[in-house]
Parts: structure tokens; sequence; C-alpha cells
């Protein structure tokens, strides 16, 4: 068996701020918090099924927000992309945009499909097309 990707951790000045963010963005929780650190995720059951569900397949991960005293300094290496379900691409940054996100520009040509878009750190992210329905389609 494989192993499975069950936490992101992100390291950030103010993990209470940037869980109101995620947790906004995503429609997740909070599923734990102590100082300095706070895990976020969708809600979930039971450990135990949790275990057997992680055992069984691949399921979302969490995210675990850490305090560091230290600032980002360059582009993410890696960055999450999102895909809205139930609006637009625009309607969507606009959203996120409200949230505290903003446009961050890494060198792309304005001919993408997607927004590259920083949450209110400046980790940056990226809005892809939408799936919603009548927006994408098999």
């Amino acid at each position: 068996m494989a192993s499975r990707l069950t936490e992101i951790s992100l390291d950030c000045h103010d993990p209470d701020r940037l869980a109101e963010f995620w947790t906004a963005a995503l429609e997740w929780v909070v599923l734990d918090r102590e100082p300095g650190l706070v895990e976020i995720g969708p809600p979930r059951a039971s450990d135990q099924a949790l275990l057997d569900a992680v055992r069984s397949g691949p399921v979302p991960p969490t995210m675990f927000l850490a305090a560091v005293e230290e600032g980002k300094v360059a582009k993410n290496r890696m960055h999450l992309d999102l895909s809205p379900v139930d609006r637009s691409r625009d309607e969507e940054v606009e959203r996120l945009l409200g949230l505290g996100a903003t446009r961050a520009d890494v060198g792309q040509t304005g001919e993408e499909s997607w927004v590259v878009m920083a949450d209110p750190e400046g980790n940056e992210f990226c809005v892809l097309r939408s799936l919603a329905p009548g927006h994408f389609s098999l």
C-alpha cells in the first residue's frame, strides 16, 4: 500500500488569521487549535472512522498553520489550486478578494486560464476554471 497525503503544513505569522481565511475559502472548519498552531480541514467523523478511511483510500488532507518568526522571502515552490464548484472562476476570485486574498504576479502572461492569488500572508495559490454546472461538463 502506498503512503497517503494526510496533512499540508503552512508556516505563517498568524495561524488564527490564516485559519479564518482558509476555512472561509474552502468551507472547512477548525479541527484543533493550540498556541501557535491551528489545524483546519473538512468536517470529519471520529478518529477511528478517519483512520479506517485513510487506510482504505485517499481522503482530503487537513492543513496545519504553524506560527514561525521568519517571513516569506520568495515565490512558493508548491502552491494550492482551487476549483470553484458553484460559481464562475471570476466570481470565485471576487469572493476570495473579499475574504482578504490579493492578486499575485508570478510572471504569468495574462493568457492563462487560471488566476494567481495570494492569501493574507502572501502565500500564492491559483483559482482554476470553474467545475460548476454550465461552466464545465464532460
